[in-house]
């Protein structure tokens, strides 16, 4: 009996074109595709259609690159090694003005998307101004120094915000900064702002836009609560076993350091998991389902966690602790941590992985 972390391949791509419908897609990638695995969520995801990723890290856009040398690849960081960058046709992001005119030379054949700051303050280009700067210098420059400047795009920090008007603040900034770049004249074949809580807010790609830029949305979370769970479901399990149950006497105790003290005569399963496997302290919190029914942690170790249970519950029973009717977002709208909080933490290399096709 090992824990597990189990994916439902099929079911992956079904629900990406189900969250998708007929729009253009960037899917984020980042961080090994949201724990998920990269070339696990790069190849669902190009079955299912998209043929443009992102993340912030180079070794993965090259891993990327790897996988198909057709796609297009967006690389949200900076960087530096610029004939990598050429090598293997990664865009790059233009962080800032500063960037652009220290590595002028060095940018000439990059592929570059032009930043723009926010409200976030992140990276950036402060305003429009400075990204007409950055384009009207790159046209003076003679065609072989020049930048390939393919793109322009933010970032809404906000857009899963409601107790403000952030979002409205900062979506509007960037339509007029995109309004006036546009009439200018300037054409891109990248136009891209909208994460997942911008995407279903708004219920549609925005105007002039060509790509909204995905992530936890397409790997099964809901961005905020207020959605409905048919909006995108979650293709992944977690399940661990149930090694023994231990009737534990009133006012006995369990766990390191007296996690738990029964109030009354209970039965207490011992399960083959816990945050050595990525299980976070905040989740151990709430409930596991055995048997389709919820019963509450009691304790969480390194290895396995304590789960107070019934009669019903017996050596062998398997745990669930996320899949498609216990959510990880869930857990994220009851405070335990982000959707990619609570899936970056699970552990690979202990958890055996199995994937469903």
């Amino acid at each position: 009996m090992v824990a597990r972390i189990t994916f439902e391949e099929q079911n992956f791509i079904n629900n990406v074109k189900h969250v998708i419908q007929d729009n253009d897609v960037m899917a984020v990638v980042k961080n090994d595709a949201y724990h998920f695995g990269l070339e696990f969520a790069v190849e669902s995801f190009m079955k299912a259609g998209i043929r443009t990723f992102s993340t912030t890290s180079l070794y993965e856009a090259v891993r990327i690159r790897k996988i198909d040398p057709h796609v297009n690849i967006f690389l949200m960081n900076p960087s530096i090694e610029f004939e990598k960058l050429k090598q293997y046709d990664i865009a790059m992001t233009l962080p800032s003005l500063k960037f652009y005119h220290e590595h002028l030379e060095s940018l000439s054949g990059i592929k570059l998307h032009l930043e723009f700051e926010n409200l976030l303050h992140r990276s950036g280009l402060k305003d429009q101004y400075e990204m007409i700067q950055v384009l009207e210098h790159n046209a003076s420059l003679s065609k072989d120094n020049q930048s390939l400047i393919e793109g322009i795009w933010t970032h809404f920090g906000y857009a899963d915000e409601f107790d403000g008007n952030e979002y409205e603040t900062e979506r509007d900034a960037w339509k007029k900064c995109l309004m006036h770049i546009l009439n200018e004249g300037y054409t891109f074949e990248f136009i891209h702002s909208q994460n997942s809580a911008s995407y279903v807010r708004e219920d549609r790609l925005l105007d002039q836009h060509t790509h909204a830029r995905l992530g936890i949305i397409l790997y099964g979370s809901r961005p905020y609560s207020t959605l409905p769970t048919t909006v995108t479901k979650q293709n992944f399990s977690v399940t661990a076993n149930v090694i023994q149950v231990r009737p534990i006497k009133k006012g006995e105790t369990c766990g390191y350091s007296f996690q738990f003290t029964a109030e009354k005569d209970c039965n207490i399963a011992v399960v083959d998991i816990g945050y050595g496997d990525g299980i976070l302290k905040t989740r151990a919190n709430h409930d596991a389902l055995i048997n389709q029914k919820r019963y509450p942690i009691r304790g969480l170790m390194m290895s396995h966690m304590f789960i107070e249970v019934d009669e019903s519950v017996q050596s062998g029973d398997t745990v669930t602790m996320y899949s498609d009717k216990i959510r990880i977002d869930e857990f994220t709208f009851k405070g335990v941590g982000a959707n990619s909080e609570q899936i970056s933490a699970l552990n690979h290399h202990s958890l055996i992985k199995e994937i469903i096709s």
